[in-house]
């Protein structure tokens, strides 16, 4: 995150700034998450706030991993973990039916009882490969395959990434929504 602001020339403290304790993900949603973080780091911050969930949605998984994608093999798993979890579910489904997408939620909030939050989003369109790819990047992106670009995620160089992500485009469309 704090790359693809750098790169849209705005600064912002981070939350570790003000020790903002990690929020504990309970909502049915990528945005009631979102919400959860911003509302925490507004109280706690007494400042304005944006917060962001995201996750890999997976269509012949009927959306899975989803809101669980950090947690998907469970909750002390590592990326690892996570992908092999990921590939065995697949395992058999063919490669024209492992459509899936990256999403990102984002939300900001004025203060903690904001009541008409901007809330924007970004989705990222790929495939699920059979195996994994490339050495960069983290969590799915060494087996999600960016057709436009003929590689995974973790083949991309950062600012490609960046430019092409789920969080890439949500926060550009937070920043037009707010005019900054």
């Amino acid at each position: 995150m704090r790359t693809l602001l750098a790169a849209l020339g705005v600064g912002v403290v981070p939350q570790s700034a003000y020790n903002v304790p990690a929020v504990e993900e309970t909502a049915l949603t990528f945005v009631e998450n979102a919400l959860l973080k911003a509302r925490r780091a507004c109280e706690v911050s007494g400042l304005p706030a944006i917060g962001d969930d995201s996750g890999l949605v997976v269509d012949a998984l009927a959306g899975a991993p989803g809101i669980r994608s950090a947690r998907y093999a469970g909750p002390r798993a590592g990326d690892a973990d996570n992908i092999r979890k990921l590939l065995g579910e697949l395992s058999g489904v063919a490669d024209r039916d492992r459509a899936a997408r990256f999403y990102c939620a984002m939300v900001y909030l004025r203060h903690a009882r904001d009541p008409a939050p901007v809330v924007c989003d970004g989705s990222w369109e790929g495939r699920i490969l059979e195996a994994p790819r490339g050495g960069g990047g983290f969590g799915y992106d060494p087996v999600f395959y960016v057709p436009t670009h003929e590689c995974t995620a973790a083949e991309l160089d950062p600012a490609t990434k960046n430019a092409l992500s789920h969080r890439g485009q949500a926060l550009r469309a937070l920043f037009a929504r707010l005019d900054v």
